[in-house]
């Protein structure tokens, strides 16, 4: 007969040790997002970008180089979602320009004939300055890939922006067949705006802000319950499913899943991230399903890349080391001993403040 109280004494060490492992990826999932929005670091980054292994997490710093990476993943059979780098821009100059510069990457895509679409951030486009101008745009550059056939993805940014960009994809669909956006797994709503979408090729991610817990799921156990949820629902009953994630083992749930289901591989793809897990990526790929890498490119990387690290933090170590030389390494370092000087010095200054 098992002894009871030694059953109950393990079940609470398990538990304990579950909730350290809770506490600390929330701590370092935080620690990641306060790093994205440091504007020093994130200046720092552009400047010496390339120097601190930038290369490896971005496909290019311009169109020519971001061009040749798309070829390699072509000649391997992967295809590509391009991504030009940078967002939350707040003046019509900096919008304009960066419309300006997706427009030429659609161009070369054509004139280079390699196997690529576009992802977007509206945020990047003008949503925070106008909405009517932030659409405008859009349908400038989605009138610009209609004509070559090419696909437009809207990405998806944090909650106070989910709305109006989901309010900018209906409007193009009113007009166009040829754009698609992101379902984040984390927000309660999830479930039912894929369900109101579902006619849309869409990308279904876990979700990479911070979020507050009136709108979203804040544990891991939680969050990837319902990514496998909603990438199943929409498998069986959406037009096209791009599945992001690094995580075998919700890739191998899919594979067992399309299976069992005699769902044909023409129906959805896998999705990482350029530099990410690139073994596997050339493995599924060869094991013959669609596979799409996320090519960004530009100098604008770091906030980019600290989300990705804020969305799997226990990937740190393995990302670091394939990701980052010696150099970005002591970056990070004093980074992270700035950022906890800011959290102290301005907790520091409540407390006097009080007294």
């Amino acid at each position: 007969m098992p002894n009871i109280t030694t059953s109950m004494k393990e079940h609470d060490i398990i538990k304990l040790k579950h909730h350290k492992e809770y506490v600390i990826m929330a701590v370092l999932k935080d620690f990641f997002i306060g790093l994205s929005e440091n504007q020093m670091l994130n200046t720092a980054a552009k400047k010496y970008g390339l120097k601190l292994g930038a290369q490896r997490v971005v496909a290019g710093t311009n169109i020519s180089e971001t061009i040749e990476s798309i070829k390699k993943l072509n000649a391997h059979g992967i295809s590509c979602t391009v991504d030009n780098l940078g967002e939350f821009v707040y003046n019509r100059e900096e919008a304009l320009e960066a419309k300006e510069q997706i427009l030429q990457v659609i161009e070369a895509i054509h004139n280079h004939q390699v196997d690529a679409h576009i992802s977007l951030k509206p945020s990047q486009l003008g949503l925070d300055i106008d909405y009517d101008f932030c659409l405008n745009n859009l349908k400038e550059i989605v009138m610009k890939a209609k004509s070559y056939d090419m696909f437009i993805n809207i990405d998806m940014e944090d909650y106070k922006r989910l709305q109006p960009s989901f309010d900018i994809l209906t409007e193009l669909s009113k007009e166009f067949d040829n754009v698609g956006t992101v379902i984040q797994a984390y927000f309660f709503r999830a479930e039912e705006d894929m369900k109101k979408f579902k006619d849309f090729r869409l990308r279904i991610v876990k979700g990479a802000y911070k979020e507050p817990p009136e709108v979203a799921y804040q544990s891991k156990e939680d969050i990837d319950k319902n990514f496998i949820k909603l990438i199943e629902w929409h498998l069986l009953h959406g037009k096209f499913t791009s599945i992001a994630t690094h995580d075998h083992n919700i890739i191998n749930h899919v594979k067992r899943f399309v299976q069992e289901n005699n769902i044909p591989n023409d129906k959805f793809e896998f999705q990482m991230l350029y530099g990410f897990r690139t073994d596997m990526q050339l493995q599924l790929a060869r094991e013959g399903y669609n596979f799409c890498t996320y090519v960004p490119f530009g100098n604008d990387w770091f906030g980019y890349f600290m989300r990705r690290l804020a969305e799997r933090p226990q990937n740190m170590n393995l990302v670091v080391k394939q990701v980052f030389n010696k150099r970005t390494n002591t970056m990070i370092g004093l980074a992270a001993g700035a950022f906890m000087l800011g959290r102290w010095t301005k907790k520091g200054k409540k407390k006097r403040k009080r007294k």
